[in-house]
């Protein structure tokens, strides 16, 4: 298994941050709740506020001749920590755990590990992120443009478009006007030649919510120009709410650390 089919998903993103270990199922709580928020743009927004989401589906993956597909689970803690696990067969081939400061990833298939910054997932993702920008990826959130910034708000149909820079990068989000929730965010780096688009469809309302959630995430980095990497989130299940959730990772003994992006 590659290991970019489940770091994209979601796509792609602790040993200095502590990741709680209880367990139990997600409980109701008032973190569910949708709070519409207002940028300085005028842009009316609807982003999640939930402590814990966990969900699971199936990823499609393509890169040059490599077409794949494989199960995921995807568990997050806001602002803490994210949680992937990919796997084929019932057995698991890859697992991830994404902090606000580190990056491990374990492949079990090739008996390698890596254990390191945002410079790895930078390499993958072919754009520069952040913990931050993983997780509003994967929880499709909208991202408010950081102060200094002068976003061009312009109206396409029922949506929002939102373009402002975050040097060295071009931000280009699509909102919609009727639910708040962010459809479309291309990330280009022009100097460079390349870019990340991600694009939410089949918004349902998860269980312990009532804001729409996308269940199909579709993802697609090109590197000059060209399509390099694409994949497919559909999820089965997604439940969010104010309980807790496991994350368990560890690295086995034996095991080959990476220094370097293997794409």
């Amino acid at each position: 298994m590659n290991k970019s089919a489940l770091v994209l998903a979601a796509l792609a993103l602790a040993s200095c941050h502590r990741v709680p270990s209880s367990s139990g199922k997600l409980g109701p709580g008032t973190s569910t709740a949708v709070t519409p928020t207002e940028t300085p743009a005028g842009v009316k927004t609807a982003n999640t506020n939930f402590q814990y989401l966990n969900g699971r589906g199936k990823v499609h993956f393509k890169r040059k001749d490599n077409d794949m597909s494989a199960n995921f689970n995807l568990r997050i803690k806001r602002d803490s920590a994210i949680w992937l696990s990919g796997s084929l067969l019932g057995i698991e081939g890859v697992r991830a755990l994404l902090t606000p400061d580190s990056v491990r990833v374990v492949n079990r298939l090739e008996k390698t590990y890596f254990a390191g910054d945002y410079a790895y997932l930078s390499q993958l993702l072919n754009v520069p992120v952040t913990y931050r920008q993983m997780q509003d990826i994967l929880l499709g959130d909208y991202q408010a443009a950081p102060k200094g910034a002068v976003p061009v708000v312009k109206t396409e149909g029922d949506n929002q478009a939102v373009t402002y820079p975050v040097a060295p990068l071009i931000l280009e989000q699509l909102v919609s006007t009727n639910t708040g929730r962010l459809q479309q965010l291309k990330v280009s780096e022009s100097a460079a030649q390349r870019s990340l688009t991600v694009g939410y469809t089949d918004f349902q309302k998860p269980t312990g919510t009532e804001l729409p959630f996308a269940f199909t995430t579709n993802v697609l980095g090109q590197q000059g120009g060209t399509e390099s990497t694409s994949a497919t989130l559909n999820y089965q299940k997604v439940e969010v709410g104010a309980g807790h959730l496991d994350f368990p990772f560890s690295i086995p003994k034996g095991y080959t650390k990476q220094t370097k992006v293997k794409k």
